[in-house]
């Protein structure tokens, strides 16, 4: 699991990889991500979009942005915390990720940005 915390939020990920959706004849792997977003500020925060950063050992890179995550665009009270996975597919078996969430404080509509720290995608028998 990796960590950051910026303006007060905290951003957790833990990754993993998905044997059971990988085809033959297709070179695509899948990965799952869970995030975890600590709002350890004094006032309630809303996630507005996202701006991802992926990378694999190819050489590929691309940017993913969206309103949200996974279809919402959740509100976070001061001293809770919003929990979701998703998904990452790459041309190889390592990669990583990193990015933005842009969001909001309800206090005063301040809008703010909050860094997804750099994570890595592996096969696990890659490691060997």
């Amino acid at each position: 699991m990796v960590a950051l915390t910026t303006q007060k939020i905290t951003i957790s990920v833990e990754t993993s990889f998905q044997p059971k959706h990988r085809f033959a004849g297709i070179s695509q792997v899948l990965f799952a991500y869970q995030i975890s977003i600590k709002n350890n500020s004094a006032t309630a925060v809303q996630l507005l979009s996202r701006h991802w950063f992926i990378a694999d050992s190819m050489g590929l890179n691309r940017e993913v942005q969206g309103d949200g995550v996974v279809g919402e665009q959740p509100v976070i009270q001061s001293g809770d915390s919003y929990t979701y996975m998703s998904m990452c597919s790459l041309e190889s078996d390592m990669g990583k990720m990193y990015g933005i969430y842009t969001m909001q404080r309800l206090s005063n509509d301040e809008i703010f940005e909050v860094e997804i720290p750099e994570f890595t995608m592996v096969v696990p028998n890659r490691l060997n």
